[in-house]
């Protein structure tokens, strides 16, 4: 069974490649290793070694810590989170939501989250 911290690494990974539109072959390419690979670290099925994640970083253009971001959230869920998937990282629809909405120009992107934001205050 994979270890939490390499299953919450390998989510940020795939994450991180999401947002700036890289396919796993781009990302195996970049770091020098096989397309199968970057799906087991991304899976948590492999251990990603420090050196791999630093090459990884630099492929993916973030800091090593990054990859460890929001490993302390172990806080009771609250009712208006409750709607919201367990693995907000490993769900497509909100990564796709997230890169389309950071597509969107910054103006028009602030009128799109108050508009949002009002939606759900609603609801």
């Amino acid at each position: 069974m994979a270890h939490p911290v390499d299953v919450h690494v390998g989510k940020r990974i795939r994450h991180r490649r999401w947002m700036i539109g890289t396919t796993q072959q781009q990302l195996a390419d970049a770091v020098g290793i096989k397309f199968q690979q970057i799906q087991k670290y991304e899976t948590g099925m492999n251990r990603v070694s420090a050196s791999r994640l630093w090459d990884i970083a630099h492929a993916l253009d973030v800091s090593v810590p990054f990859f460890f971001e929001g490993m302390d959230q172990a806080a009771p869920v609250s009712d208006t989170e409750s709607a919201m998937p367990k693995d907000i990282l490993g769900d497509k629809e909100a990564l796709e939501l997230l890169r389309s909405y950071y597509a969107i120009p910054e103006n028009q992107r602030r009128r799109l989250f108050d508009l949002a934001r009002v939606l759900s205050d609603v609801a």
